[in-house]
Formats: structure tokens, sequence, C-alpha cells
């Protein structure tokens, strides 16, 4: 293979890989600076089909955004609402209960549940909200609240981290969703989401989601102030907490959506971005099962591609994205499993309906659990 490498700077990442050493941040850095996109995304497909093969997976999900009242009104974001603004919503768990019913007759094996830090709910709020769907969708895995929301709840509900999380746990909660910790830099935290927990908060409050038994996901969002050294470090940091803990499941590359934001001047990220920073993930990440090409950000098309690239995940169906779609995002707000399936095999690659924790569905049992 290094004979297919136009850019020589890729053949000792290309010989660490195939010794099974880690790679370090310079290393991190030439894959990004290299002008051979096909060298890089030949070294992460090489990685990504001694783990997968051909392989592609995907979830049938569901979202539900169940308030955009947020504390923190992050410069990113727009889908945030001061409680009293136009456009302004929360679910109440009877609306969230309606809006599973209304897709009770889909096999949705996993209800992908986020919102703002609305400092209006009681703790009690939160454990009603999973009651009600777990009580709709008994064999769903319930995948909610990122570790920023997390942080919230335990300060809201007086209990400390440990016990707010199995306080979460037996009123259903399975899984938690990688979002908030944006780039794990403190630069980049205080230009634009000060208001947020810090990069430390955010990587202790994971360990304990992953003390608590939890399986989570962990997610860089790219593509606005942050240099490439920032993004290489911030696999690192993720790196180092699995090293420890073992309990991440999937990363996910966001790229940043800058409409309706107060970044809107930003251009979009670039197709070549998008590729190099998934097949960088791949790279890097050696210690994490799954990559994900989050057809939602980067488009059905490159999504495709980026299974080739180190990714082999395209999340899933979605059925009602938000977050993505006020910021501009012009991707479907869902995708039905015929269109998942034929994304995956148009591209090469094997579909693999999974559940939540990356079991094929065949086996996926009735009822949602933790993992």
């Amino acid at each position: 293979m290094e004979n297919d490498l136009l850019d020589p700077s890729l053949a000792p990442i290309l010989k660490k890989i195939d010794a099974g050493q880690r790679l370090d941040l310079d290393d991190g850095m030439a894959l990004y600076r290299s002008p051979d996109l096909i060298g890089v995304g030949r070294l992460a497909d090489r990685v990504r089909r001694r783990r997968h093969g051909r392989q592609a997976f995907y979830v049938y999900n569901q979202h539900i955004n169940y308030t955009n009242v947020c504390r923190n009104r992050c410069r990113f974001c727009a889908f945030a609402r001061d409680k009293a603004e136009k456009g302004a919503y929360t679910y109440d768990p009877a609306e969230v209960r309606r809006r599973l019913l209304a897709r009770i007759d889909e096999p949705i094996r996993e209800i992908h549940m986020v919102g703002g830090v609305n400092p209006a709910l009681p703790f009690s709020y939160y454990l009603d909200l999973l009651t009600a769907v777990r009580e709709i969708r008994p064999g769903a895995v319930i995948k909610a609240f990122t570790a920023v929301e997390i942080d919230h709840l335990a300060e809201l509900s007086g209990l400390g981290l440990d016990r707010t999380l199995a306080a979460l746990k037996s009123a259903g909660l399975g899984m938690i969703p990688g979002g908030g910790a944006e780039v794990l830099n403190d630069r980049v935290w205080q230009a634009l989401f000060p208001k947020k927990i810090n990069s430390e908060r955010w990587l202790e409050v994971m360990a304990a989601i992953h003390r608590a038994d939890l399986t989570a996901n962990a997610t860089l969002l790219y593509g606005h102030i942050e240099t490439i050294e920032e993004r290489v470090r911030h696999f690192i940091r993720l790196r180092e907490l699995q090293d420890r803990t073992g309990g991440f499941s999937a990363f996910i590359p966001l790229a940043f959506h800058a409409e309706n934001t107060e970044l809107s001047d930003l251009p979009a990220t670039t197709g070549v971005d998008d590729l190099k920073t998934v097949a960088v993930a791949r790279l890097m990440l050696d210690n994490f099962d799954h990559i994900k090409a989050y057809w939602v950000m980067i488009g059905e098309k490159l999504a495709q591609v980026a299974l080739s690239f180190g990714a082999d995940d395209l999340d899933g169906t979605i059925v009602e994205e938000k977050i993505t779609h006020m910021a501009g995002a012009t991707s479907p707000k869902g995708l039905p499993r015929e269109a998942m399936e034929r994304l995956i095999s148009a591209a090469g690659f094997t579909p693999v309906e999974r559940d939540s924790f990356y079991r094929p569905v065949e086996s996926a049992p009735e009822s949602g659990g933790t993992a």
C-alpha cells in the first residue's frame, strides 16, 4: 500500500498502523495537513475494514428535542431560546407521549432525547419524561441527556452525580448521547460557550456516566474557530478517558452549521474537511469501536463516501431532527429504513440494522435496557 500513497509523510503513519502503534499529536497533524486526501482515506479504511469488514450500521431511531429553552445560549447555537422568546417551547410528558404514539407502528428501537438547559423545569420533570417514554416504547433504548444536561440535573436534584444517574437509570435511562463537549479546549470554551461546563467538567461527568455502567458516545463540533491542533488534542483527551473507563461506544464528528447563529459569517465546512475529520478520528481513536458519518450534518451523499474514509455507521432514521436544521442543514429531517439501506448498499457495504449497543436487530431484546 505504501507505493499508493502520494504524500511521503503518510508512510511512517502507515507503518505505525500496521505495527499496532498508537498515533500521536504530530501524526494527527500530519494527517490533517496532508494533500493526499485519498491516501488519508485509505489509511482510515484499512483500520475500519480490520474492525468491521464491509459491514455498515444504522439504527431505527426517533429524536425528541423536549425543550429549546436554555440558559447557556452558546454562540454557535441556533436552537436555544429564552423562556419568553418567540419560538420557545417545552414539551410536557403528555406531548412526548403523543409524538411517540404518532409513530407507534414503526419498529423504533432507540429514542434519542436531548434539549436545552431549562432552569424552569424540576428534576421530577425529567423522571416523568423517561417514564413516559418507557411506557410507550418499552422495547426501545432511551438515549437521553448529554453530559451538560446530566451536570445540570445533578445540581437540580441535589443528589450528586452518582445518585442522580442512579435515579435516571431507574426511570428508564439506557444510554447517553455524546453532545456538549464541542471542543475540549479552554480557549474555544471561553470564546463560544462560557456558560456551559468546561472541558474538565465534561470529562468528569462522562467518567461518572461510565462509572454508572452507562454507555455513551462522544462528539467533536468542528469547522468554526478551532484550530487543527485543537481538534487533534480533543481526540487525544477522549482517547485518554476511554483508556481509563472503556465507556465510549461511538465517536461522531459534527460539522458546524452557522446559519441563524452568532457565527453566521463563517463558511460551511468543505467535503475535504469533513472526510479528513472522519478519517483522522478513525486513526487517532484506536480504542473506539465505531465512527459515525452523521448524514444529517454532512448530507447523505458525503456520508456514503465517508464509509470508505473510516466511518462504519450512518447513525439512524432520525424521524425528526430540529437542532441542526434550525442552523441551516438542508438534509432531510428523517430517512426511512429503505433509504438507509440503499445508501449503504450503493456505497459498496453491507447494511446492518442494529440496536443502540451495536447488536444486530435479530438478536436484540424486545425491551429496553442499560448497557
